[in-house]
């Protein structure tokens, strides 16, 4: 069962979405989740198995640039995750399912997505739900 997240689910989404960015943590992923549920611009989308949380989508509207779009605001697929043990049963494809009807209906009418480079998994799931790569890039800093 997929069902869109209020705001009464933002821990659920933040120990989810900890997995899939270890590098933050359960207090900040949950204050962000917060905002973005009154922002109006977001939605998350959770996903149940036997009654228990095992995946999450985000989505929002990007009203900058999205590489390789033309329109704005394009919907944009933040993050995406399914625990392991629920993987290649087509969750993932239901949940990006469900950001993209909720684009449409925030009158978008493309849809984007990013993924690291070196993230094949990432890559291969885009590519097989029918997205196209549209640039690849490499970003730098420096300290001055």
């Amino acid at each position: 069962m997929i069902r869109q997240a209020t705001k009464t689910d933002t821990h659920t989404l933040a120990e989810l979405a900890l997995q899939l960015w270890p590098d933050n943590t359960l207090p900040g992923l949950q204050a962000e989740f917060e905002t973005l549920a009154c922002s109006g611009e977001a939605a998350c989308f959770l996903l149940f198995a036997d009654d228990a949380p095992v995946g999450f989508a985000q989505c929002q509207l990007r009203h900058d640039y999205v590489e390789g779009t033309d329109t704005s605001p394009v919907g944009y697929l933040e993050g995406i995750f399914v625990q392991s043990e629920y993987r290649h049963k087509g969750f993932a494809k239901e949940l990006l399912q469900e950001c993209e009807k909720w684009a449409k209906e925030m009158r978008c009418s493309e849809f984007a997505s990013d993924c690291e480079l070196d993230n094949e998994d990432s890559l291969n799931f885009h590519l097989s739900m029918g997205f196209e790569e549209a640039n690849r890039i490499i970003c730098f800093r420096r300290k001055i």
